[in-house]
């Protein structure tokens, strides 16, 4: 199973940026995703999951607009972020999996700076 992440780049605050992930299996409609980001120098942390049947929880204790969504038919993940802050900023991996992720990207790159 491969996975990989897409969209990320350079955005001013207070823009938006929508992260794609993609699985190369059908096991995607049965796993529940998740997205991780790794700011710089700081560990990993949990942004946002989506269960196999669409329902979306949150990191409560990150300060950003985040929106977790998935198309099974794509078989593909996405997070909408909005507002952002340079606090969002970092390497944003997605993962699957039943239980926790067994597959995870290489992560894509957000930098928001002016």
């Amino acid at each position: 199973v491969q996975v990989e992440e897409s969209g990320g780049g350079l955005v001013a605050p207070g823009g938006s940026l929508r992260l794609s992930c993609e699985f190369s299996d059908s096991f995607f409609t049965i796993a529940n995703m998740h997205w991780e980001r790794q700011a710089p120098g700081k560990a990993r942390v949990l942004v946002a999951t989506i269960s196999s049947d669409g329902t979306p929880a949150y990191n409560a204790s990150l300060k950003g607009r985040f929106t977790i969504s998935r198309d099974n038919a794509k078989k593909s993940a996405y997070l909408q972020m909005n507002s952002l802050t340079p606090e969002a900023t970092g390497l944003y991996y997605c993962g699957g999996g039943r239980d926790g992720p067994d597959y995870w990207g290489n992560g894509t790159l957000v930098l928001v700076s002016s």
